[in-house]
């Protein structure tokens, strides 16, 4: 028997794990700003909570204290799974530290909301674990590809997430989330989200380095949408045990991304082509109708938009920009 649907048109209250990272603040300021009670936890390892609105009840600690977990977790509906490593490259380097945070820290939550009887978990899961299919878009149907230790994680805790739903009666949905971007994503100094990156190097008159020959394509989905979808899949019924696709639907090749972005910058950017460096999977866009027909979802924010507004709402873009003009 599944637990009760839970309510969205009343305030709930909320945990976010790795809630202080660039999804997570997002959709927590979004949650409190509608009316709703919302906790985050994070170790701080990537996130910054000055970002976060007053209104957050935030603790920093590992997703895998599960003590403090249950003091989190009480009289919360809805937990919401971000905590995890995300780089890619870095994985492959510290594949047994990605084990433990992405696997563990995902089995220890699901071990506390068990202990605490929280109805309903959305995981944050990754597209990367479908890696290089024979057709396009991909849906939630294909068999997963995973080409690195990060993109495994992720299913395997996908997988913890559906067993132990239906062992510990709690509902289970998990949002395989295409290639964010928004306002307050940060750049690294490694490793760093192509957008942003892109966008910063050519508002400042740097090079574009492109892997390969630009011509591998991603979904980009702005993060005003990405919440939209993270929002319904906590109240919505008929989702439980269920994969979700969330992006744009529209694929876009990195050559055209660069040219997006120079447009948008407001000057043509010097692309470098590194052929010695992997592009990653050769094609990859988000078949989204399960979206459409199970949380009502529906992308508003197009990609040359996404980037305008970037540089109205995003502080480092607006001064780069003035700088560089």
């Amino acid at each position: 028997m599944l637990a009760a649907p839970l309510c969205y048109n009343r305030p709930m209250r909320f945990l976010i794990t790795g809630g202080a990272g660039f999804i997570g603040t997002t959709l927590a300021n979004h949650l409190v700003r509608t009316g709703h009670h919302v906790r985050v936890l994070d170790d701080l390892s990537a996130g910054d909570p000055s970002r976060l609105d007053a209104r957050v009840l935030f603790s920093r600690g590992d997703v895998r204290n599960v003590p403090n977990l249950w003091t989190l977790l009480q009289d919360v509906e809805c937990v919401y799974h971000l905590a995890a490593r995300i780089s890619v490259p870095e994985s492959v380097l510290y594949p047994l530290e990605y084990n433990d945070v992405n696997v563990g820290g995902t089995v220890a939550l699901l071990t506390a909301v068990r202990d605490v009887g929280v109805p309903r978990v959305v995981l944050t899961s990754s597209a990367s674990v479908y890696g290089n299919q024979p057709g396009q878009p991909v849906h939630e149907t294909m068999q997963p590809s995973p080409k690195s230790p990060y993109a495994i994680t992720k299913i395997a805790a996908e997988h913890y997430l559906f067993m132990l739903g239906r062992l510990y009666n709690c509902d289970a949905v998990a949002l395989r989330v295409f290639n964010a971007y928004g306002p307050g994503q940060r750049i690294p100094p490694a490793h760093a989200p192509v957008v942003p990156l892109f966008l910063r190097r050519a508002l400042t008159g740097g090079s574009l380095v492109v892997h390969g020959n630009g011509s591998q394509t991603r979904d980009f989905v702005h993060i005003d949408d990405v919440v939209r979808a993270l929002t319904a899949a906590a109240s919505v019924p008929e989702v439980d045990g269920q994969v979700i696709n969330i992006g744009s639907g529209q694929e876009t090749s990195i050559q055209d991304l660069a040219r997006v972005v120079g447009s948008v910058a407001g000057r043509a950017p010097s692309i470098i082509y590194n052929e010695s460096q992997s592009p990653g999977v050769a094609r990859l866009v988000a078949d989204i109708s399960l979206a459409r027909r199970l949380l009502g979802y529906a992308p508003e924010v197009g990609l040359e938009q996404g980037l305008n507004d970037l540089l109205k709402i995003d502080g480092q873009f607006e001064r780069r920009k003035l700088v560089a003009a």
